[in-house]
């Protein structure tokens, strides 16, 4: 039976602090959806202290992004842009127009349609969250959506050069200076200066989160991708400072940040516990991490290899680092993950940065259901179908008659017997 050698706030409080959070995200949707502009400037006075005239940034204002951007980063920002374009376009390539004749003259098929319009989300109030832009704007792209809208958030009171630079790079058609709420409600609703989009995707903290999940209808979104989480499985072929290392390189994102410890070494556990406390003492985001190592980490101790298996698809976790002596037999048999992290020399920064794989993850349980930002999420697959013959018109009418009859659709059936009628030459009861 696992045990729990340290857990974070308790279910209620989380509750409470989430319901805080809807409140005050659907006001703030409200607001945008009746004043538009004039909403979106206060909420980005009032929580970014941010105002311009015009929120979308010039061309000259970004060539300005641009050269301020020190040479190796620029290269930097192209290499990590070009892994994720690689893995994109396999992706892609991998995804095909399918046509197929199921009976003689009866043709069915689908399409792979990009979406139209998307607004992507890049965070960057904490830190510039330069990756986020590529892992938007580049796989969309891909995709071949053909017009992509960004917002950042204004970092130490000015657009992020990095964040821009990284956004131009990545193909973006419009780069906004907007964070928050007020940047994916812009979006979302459109106001007089912001077209509206057909689609979000992008990660952010809890409230961005939450207004993703309140506009999901009116609009499209990736996933439902808040605060990080962390999930390491390891064992003792590993020891207690690189799990720490692990653990607090991901809780930085933030104050409300999971970062769990799952293992079959209570020895193991206990080491790593007291090298959390050690790294705490010279990691300078030690304030960030140190909190919500404090209030949501989480140190679990399972018997058994299958046992940490089930609490690991228990819990779900946006990011899993597998550090044990066989990665590959959690890899063959976990079915709960955003992405898996397999052995002690790969880790959630190098997919997070730079190796290819897509860092916009499912959080809060929903690996349950969906995996994470792909170039098949920005992809409709639309079908069609096309009756060639007269003969094969009647036949699939007959049948189509009848079951419509089943179902008591009269208005259905005589769709299908006007058809069996001109093409068959019959009438049908």
């Amino acid at each position: 039976m696992p045990r729990y050698l340290k857990t974070g706030i308790s279910a209620a409080e989380a509750a409470e602090a989430d319901e805080k959070v809807r409140r005050v995200v659907e006001d703030a949707l409200n607001d945008i959806a009746k004043r538009g502009d004039a909403a979106v400037r206060e909420m980005s006075i009032k929580f970014d202290r941010w105002e311009r005239d015009d929120f979308r940034l010039s061309e000259a204002e970004i060539e300005a992004c641009l050269d301020r951007l020190p040479g190796q980063d620029r290269e930097d920002i192209l290499f990590a842009q070009e892994q994720i374009r690689n893995f994109a376009q396999a992706q892609r390539d991998a995804l095909q127009d399918v046509e197929v004749e199921t009976l003689p003259g009866v043709v069915l098929g689908h399409r792979n349609i990009p979406v139209n319009a998307i607004g992507c989300y890049v965070p960057g109030g904490k830190y510039p969250m330069v990756a986020s832009a590529h892992m938007s704007v580049v796989t969309a792209k891909v995709a071949g959506v053909e017009r992509i809208a960004t917002c950042a958030p204004p970092f130490e009171g000015s657009p992020a050069p990095a964040i821009v630079a990284a956004q131009h790079l990545a193909g973006a058609d419009e780069i906004y200076v907007l964070g928050g709420i007020q940047a994916v409600g812009a979006m979302a609703l459109g106001t007089g200066s912001i077209e509206p989009v057909d689609m979000l995707v992008g990660p952010g903290n809890a409230f961005v989160a939450e207004a993703k999940r309140q506009l999901f209808g009116r609009v499209g979104i990736d996933l439902l991708a808040g605060p990080t989480e962390t999930l390491v499985i390891a064992d003792e072929t590993v020891d207690g400072e690189l799990c720490a290392a692990d653990l607090l390189g991901q809780a930085e994102h933030g104050p409300t940040s999971p970062a769990t410890l799952l293992t079959n070494s209570e020895t193991l556990a206990r080491q790593t516990m007291a090298e959390v406390e050690r790294q705490l003492g010279i990691l300078p985001t030690a304030g960030i991490a140190g909190r919500a190592w404090r209030d949501y980490g989480q140190v679990i101790v399972c018997d058994t290899l299958d046992e940490m298996v089930t609490v690991a698809d228990e819990i779900a976790a946006e990011h899993v680092q597998v550090m044990t002596e066989d990665p590959d037999w959690f890899l063959g048999r976990m079915t709960n993950y955003g992405a898996l992290f397999l052995g002690p020399r790969t880790n959630v920064s190098y997919g997070d940065k730079v190796i290819g794989t897509n860092h916009t993850l499912p959080t809060r349980k929903a690996a349950r259901y969906t995996g994470g930002l792909w170039v098949g999420k920005f992809l409709k697959t639309c079908t069609y179908q096309r009756v060639l013959t007269d003969e094969a018109s009647t036949v699939v009418g007959e049948y189509c008659s009848r079951l419509c009859a089943l179902e008591g659709f009269a208005g259905h059936k005589e769709q299908a017997d006007i058809r069996v009628r001109r093409y068959g030459g019959k009438n049908l009861a």
